[in-house]
């Protein structure tokens, strides 16, 4: 697997002129193919580890799979490069024979920053859930959510290391952090945590919430609602179509949540006072 972080010489320029060299510690971007069935399908750029679980939240969140048993297999690549070591950037994955497979539905690569980017039209960019939401009824106590951004926090390694990357965190009602995984993309860290489900064979994420460690946008929360979660809660703002989104798909979206407040934006009634 490749590096999550290098090294580079840089200049630190202080208040009154003066400056100082420094080593500093960066979060790695690199770009990984995914193929389906030996055919491209998506290029993605994201900070390597967890590749695996990438890939397979990726496919949930295009809506071609949603059980375990339709990815008999996920590998890295040798026969792309025709070296005979492993390409850590490319993953090849097998479907199940009676999952039919996903037209690639990126003309471009996608960039660390975007979720959605090279779709061929708007109405490509919605999905239809395997998971609808359930009747929204009491799941979290304010104090339990108001928590979790501080629980992101303190296990987010890499960002500690860096300061560069996004974080997703699955809790438990009760605030149990059941994953968390960090990448320069906020789209792909969701995307790990929904796949590292999907491979424990835990989809869909019923009595969850996802805390994210940048803004609330739409493309989080429909993976939020592919993936069954009833709730999303962010540290910054959602965009007007994450909060339209929200209200149709069913999904409890949270804002500004920052330990002492936080704004519920769609279905306030899954949060207990």
């Amino acid at each position: 697997m490749g590096r999550r972080t290098t090294r580079h010489r840089a200049q630190r320029v202080l208040a009154g002129g003066d400056a100082r060299r420094e080593v500093t510690t960066l979060a790695v971007e690199e770009p990984l193919e995914i193929r389906v069935g030996g055919q491209p399908f998506v290029v993605t750029m994201r900070t390597p580890g967890d590749d695996m679980d990438l890939a397979a939240g990726h496919l949930v969140s295009e809506g071609a799979v949603w059980h375990r048993d339709h990815l008999p297999e996920i590998c890295y690549c040798t026969t792309v490069s025709g070296r005979s070591e492993q390409d850590y950037n490319t993953l090849t994955v097998t479907l199940s024979p009676d999952i039919p497979a996903p037209r690639s539905a990126r003309a471009t690569t996608m960039s660390s920053a975007c979720g959605v980017c090279g779709v061929d039209s708007i109405d490509e960019v919605r999905r239809s859930t395997h998971f609808p939401a359930e009747p929204v009824e009491p799941l979290v106590d304010a104090e339990v959510l108001l928590a979790l951004p501080e629980r992101l926090l303190d296990h987010q390694r890499l960002f500690g290391k860096t300061g560069g990357v996004h974080a997703a965190g699955l809790f438990s009602a009760a605030g149990e952090l059941l994953c968390l995984r960090e990448d320069v993309g906020r789209h792909n860290a969701v995307d790990k945590v929904v796949g590292w489900a999907l491979r424990e064979g835990r989809l869909p994420l019923r009595g969850t919430v996802l805390q994210v460690s940048g803004r609330a946008s739409f493309e989080l929360v429909q993976k939020t609602s592919m993936a069954g979660i009833p709730v999303m809660s962010a540290v910054s703002a959602p965009s007007s179509l994450a909060v339209d989104l929200a209200e149709e798909a069913g999904v409890t979206l949270v804002g500004f949540s920052r330990g002492d407040r936080a704004t519920v934006y769609a279905h306030p009634g899954r949060i207990r006072d």
